[in-house]
């Protein structure tokens, strides 16, 4: 690499991530790699790029009218990546993704094994798991998100499905409790829940004007596993409401059955989402493309 061209990547991520420890986990490196890198960069401009105190950093004058340069020239240089990206008929390097977990396991998971056999030089990290990742600081190219997107303005995101939900509760249940007619009868049931961090997830439906409405029942079962929800439902703890691909076994077996048609369905959107660059690289939009395209008809049980 030209000596001109070192630091300039590492003084660029530390401008947009706001600090040397966020931009070294962008860049997978350390904190005093990156340091050292700038400081250096620092010496051969001759110049002071960032006042540092133990609390914050900022941009100097200076620092601002050479980050402006470097942010264009580094633009120029990924869309030349780009170009070439294109060019290649087979997607390669690693992609680090992040998924809920129970979804992971049965749908996403072996769509992306199928995807890294059409692929041979693709490389996947794979993390399972419930809570709200940060794709920066975790260092992630991808994450799939159920419901809104709080934040969206730093995201970019490519809709890949909807997870309709269903009411459901087993045939045991329902003859021992009665089988409520609609949402205002709701609360005189009992139900498992999903909950996680000490939050409880309100059951949402849309009435017959298509207003939200939000019901939460008493539970006997409180935990964040929609595993172990599905099964409480079908050993007749309660009514539950889950996803409709996880419960489309067991209520075509009659195991579960829908308590109610409800008058419009209800569903939370699922995103792959990834952070705003100046390129989308060939493996990751081989990946989103691929999840885009194979995942929706999985999830199309209402």
């Amino acid at each position: 690499m030209s000596q001109r061209l070192q630091g300039i990547e590492e003084f660029v991520a530390a401008v947009e991530a706001g600090s040397f420890a966020l931009a070294a986990q962008r860049l997978h490196v350390t904190r005093s790699a990156v340091a050292k890198s700038i400081a250096r960069l620092e010496s051969r401009l001759d110049t002071r790029l960032f006042l540092r105190t133990t609390r914050s950093q900022s941009l100097t004058q200076e620092g601002h009218g050479y980050y402006e340069r470097c942010r264009r020239a580094l633009a120029e240089l990924e869309a030349a990546e780009a170009i070439a990206d294109v060019a290649r008929s087979t997607a390669s390097g690693l992609v680090r993704l992040s998924m809920p977990a129970m979804l992971g396991r049965l749908k996403v998971g072996p769509l992306l094994l199928a995807l890294a056999r059409h692929h041979p030089q693709l490389s996947l990290e794979l993390s399972f798991n419930d809570r709200r990742v940060d794709l920066v600081e975790e260092g992630l190219d991808l994450a799939i998100r159920s419901g809104e997107l709080a934040d969206s303005a730093e995201l970019v995101a490519r809709p890949v499905g909807m997870q309709w939900m269903v009411l459901c509760a087993s045939p045991d249940y329902l003859a021992a409790h009665g089988h409520p007619a609609g949402i205002d009868e709701l609360k005189g049931h009992g139900a498992v829940l999903y909950a996680r961090d000490g939050q409880v997830s309100s059951w949402r439906f849309h009435d017959a004007e298509g207003r939200l409405v939000e019901v939460t029942p008493p539970s006997r079962l409180r935990c964040d596993s929609a595993e172990v929800l599905l099964e409480a439902a079908v050993g007749g703890m309660g009514l539950a409401r889950l996803p409709a691909w996880l419960a489309a076994d067991a209520l075509a077996a009659g195991t579960l059955v829908r308590v109610f048609e409800e008058p419009r369905p209800f569903g939370f959107a699922l995103n792959v989402i990834r952070s705003r660059s100046r390129y989308l690289p060939l493996k990751t939009r081989v990946v989103t493309d691929w999840l885009a395209e194979h995942l929706p008809p999985l999830l199309a049980a209402r």
